[in-house]
């Protein structure tokens, strides 16, 4: 099962910070703007409410974070936790420029596989486009189990290889003749060369189901979206 990924954590720190300049309007413009509806949809899928304690891990430049923030309300906390620096200095000037203020996000340097969080603290924890670049899946998974409360949730949205061949060999073609140039464009060739090859390892839904519950969680559900291009991994403890 692929597991392990090719690049050290030291590698994928240094492509995320590369892109942090780049990252929102590569995924805007790629996505044609629909990667909110899968990142809301995340969030709803987490259960989080108003008054939690919530965290998103691997949060990049904190769009689910946003998201989020606005799901708990006021009264509820959320940490936007990323090991890429960059990506949190982008996160933070972001929500700087949003009214009203965004007062109850904090933004945590973290290391996915080593989480300075207490057991049993979060209400509920979303995870977007993270997971696929850990270097120890079921690792990620048993920390992100250790950190949420009893009966809490934490939603994962990633890319993943389609079941179907044809949608496989449009997602192949769409990555390497739409994807690359247009990362290309902006001088991110490499940085962005590398999501096929990450796919090509990345544990299938039910793969990810299994390790879900090896990792301890009681429940463990993938739904496919984007014909199989993308899903959504929600694990309850």
């Amino acid at each position: 099962m692929p597991i392990k990924s090719n690049y050290t954590s030291t590698d994928i720190q240094a492509i995320f910070n590369r892109i942090a300049p780049v990252y929102d309007r590569l995924n805007n413009d790629l996505s044609l703007g629909i990667h909110w509806v899968w990142k809301q949809m995340t969030v709803s899928w987490s259960g989080a409410k108003s008054g939690d304690t919530c965290l998103d891990l691997c949060c990049g430049s904190g769009d689910i974070t946003q998201l989020m923030a606005k799901q708990v309300g006021a009264k509820g906390t959320v940490i936007g936790a990323d090991f890429a620096p960059a990506q949190l200095e982008n996160a933070a000037a972001r929500i700087a420029d949003i009214y009203p203020p965004l007062d109850w996000i904090n933004w945590v340097e973290a290391d996915a596989l080593n989480l300075p969080f207490a057991d049993n603290y979060f209400d509920a924890a979303t995870m977007g486009y993270g997971l696929r670049n850990v270097t120890d899946i079921p690792r990620c998974l048993a920390e992100l189990h250790r950190v949420l409360k009893p009966n809490a949730k934490v939603a994962i949205l990633d890319f993943h290889r389609p079941n179907s061949n044809l949608v496989r060999r449009f997602q192949q073609w769409y990555l390497a003749a739409i994807v690359v140039p247009k990362a290309a464009q902006l001088g991110m060739t490499d940085e962005y060369a590398y999501l096929n090859p990450s796919l090509d390892r990345f544990p299938t839904g039910r793969e990810q189901v299994q390790l879900g519950l090896d990792a301890g969680f009681s429940h463990a559900t993938h739904y496919p979206i984007a014909s199989g291009m993308m899903g959504v991994l929600v694990l309850t403890k």
